[in-house]
C-alpha cells in the first residue's frame, strides 16, 4: 500500500494492522516524518514499511509498484492536484482492482475520473469527503 501526505503514517500503519504485506509512506514535513518513524518502530512495522521524507511529487518517480491500496491526504486548505493521479496512472503505480482512498474538503471537490482512476463511492462527514476511486480495467467501460 502507498500512504502518500502521510502525516504521522496513521492511515497506512491501520493498514498494516490489517494485513498489508508493505507499505512506502510519503510526507515532506521532516517532523511528520520523524514521527512516522517512531510509530512505525512502536507498532513493529519498520520491517514493513519505508518512509520517502520528500514531497509527493519528486517521490512518485522512484517508488516500484504497483499498490493495491493508495491513500491520498492532502493538507486540507489544499485542492487535490490531479497530476498525482495521472502520475499514478502512468507510472503503473496503479493497475487492474487498485484502489485509490482520497480525503478531502468538501469545498475542494474531486472529479469524477482522473484517466483509468474513476470515482465509485464518495461520502461527506461534516466538511470531510471519503472519495474512493478504482482503476478501470481494459476491458471495462
Amino acid at each position: 500500500m502507498l500512504d502518500l501526505y502521510a502525516g504521522t503514517g496513521a492511515l497506512g500503519i491501520e493498514a498494516l494492522s490489517r494485513g498489508a504485506g508493505w507499505a512506502d509512506f510519503v510526507e515532506k514535513n521532516t517532523r511528520c516524518c520523524a514521527v512516522l518513524r517512531e510509530n512505525l518502530e512502536h507498532t513493529g512495522f519498520n520491517g514493513s514499511a519505508r518512509v520517502h521524507c520528500r514531497p509527493v511529487h519528486q517521490t512518485l518517480h522512484l517508488l516500484t509498484g504497483p499498490y493495491g491500496l493508495v491513500f491520498l491526504d492532502p493538507p486540507y486548505a489544499q485542492a487535490l492536484d490531479a497530476t498525482v493521479f495521472e502520475t499514478l496512472v502512468l507510472l503503473e503505480l496503479v493497475q487492474q482492482g487498485s484502489l485509490a482512498v482520497v480525503e478531502h474538503a468538501s469545498r475542494n471537490p474531486v472529479l469524477p475520473a482522473y484517466g483509468k482512476l474513476h470515482l465509485i463511492k464518495e461520502r461527506q462527514h461534516g466538511d470531510t469527503n471519503i472519495s474512493v476511486f478504482a482503476v478501470e480495467g481494459e476491458n471495462s467501460g
